[in-house]
């Protein structure tokens, strides 16, 4: 790596200092600093929802690196022309999906929710099994978090479904792309989870139409972003019936806001976007060895299209 690389570091309210010392612990021959405003140009620039203050001063960068999977944030600015943007690929991210997108279905499957409210009521009750067979999921965005959740999901024996924007294969997954196939993909899904990129196209893609082409008894685990979900029509077609409920890690507002309906209606869970953390050690291993890669004329995976919002 040539000397008197500059790297700039931006992560919103989170504390500095670990991820500056891990960069340099990574890149020691690299300046790396915490992004001030006026900071002096720099090749590189590693960031999560940054301002544009820092996008606009910084007109000589070779590449940024988003601090995470999704970039809507990053996208919604006005970035530098030609200046790519780099995603992490998965950082540690795609187990924690997997476990917690598992744990929700298996929780709605086995009715645990309606076993610990009996419970808090001192009460025995028995439920009755339920078959696999009648719970398909549908996963929807079949990217690097999308297919291990759909891999963790066959593991226990759920008929799984995937969507794409593009025809994919993945073994023991009936599949489905485009928009032509998407009525077929949810009319054979139950359960629905979303882990689609938010682009122009995906904005409000959770909405009466397509959430009401789920099963009766549908359930929708949403940890992608909460400006795909119509919240009105999700709460209408769970207090018709239509729907059984939903597990909710991201919201349009977050912080959730104290008197949205989500926090107290009964077949709602409420978790605090923490469904994939980014991870400090697996992050910093990725992005150190891009930039390594990139000071060497090599190319990197998790290159985004802007045109395509991921």
């Amino acid at each position: 790596m040539r000397a008197g690389i500059r790297v700039l570091f931006h992560f919103g309210e989170t504390k500095p200092e670990p991820w500056l010392a891990g960069l340099r612990a990574a890149l020691p021959q690299a300046d790396v600093q915490l992004w001030q405003p006026g900071a002096p140009s720099a090749d590189y620039a590693v960031v999560w929802a940054p301002p544009q203050q820092l996008l606009d001063e910084q007109t000589r960068l070779r590449a940024f690196f988003n601090m995470g999977a999704g970039v809507d944030a990053l996208l919604a600015l006005r970035l530098p022309a030609g200046v790519p943007v780099v995603r992490l690929d998965d950082a540690g991210m795609s187990v924690q999906m997997a476990e917690f997108v598992c744990h929700a279905v298996i929780r709605h499957f086995r009715e645990l929710d309606a076993c610990e409210q009996a419970a808090r009521q001192v009460r025995w009750t028995f439920r009755k099994p339920r078959e696999r067979a009648d719970f398909p999921v549908g996963v929807m965005g079949l990217g690097v978090l999308g297919r291990r959740v759909a891999a963790a999901l066959q593991a226990f024996e759920f008929p799984v479904n995937g969507w794409s924007r593009e025809p994919k294969k993945l073994e023991g997954i009936q599949m489905f792309a485009g928009a032509a196939q998407m009525p077929a993909f949810l009319a054979a899904s139950r359960v629905l989870v979303n882990l689609l990129p938010l682009t122009v196209e995906t904005r409000d893609i959770l909405n009466r139409n397509t959430l009401s082409q789920l099963q009766a008894g549908g359930y929708l685990i949403n940890v992608a972003r909460g400006a795909h979900l119509v919240e009105a029509d999700l709460l209408a077609l769970i207090d018709e019936g239509h729907l059984a409920g939903a597990a909710l890690d991201v919201f349009r507002e977050e912080p959730l806001p104290p008197g949205h309906p989500f926090w107290t209606h009964p077949a709602i869970t409420v978790t605090p976007h923490m469904s994939a953390r980014t991870l400090r050690n697996d992050s910093i291993a990725q992005i150190s060895g891009k930039i390594l890669a990139l000071e060497r004329g090599e190319p990197v995976a998790g290159m985004v299209d802007p045109a395509r919002g991921y």
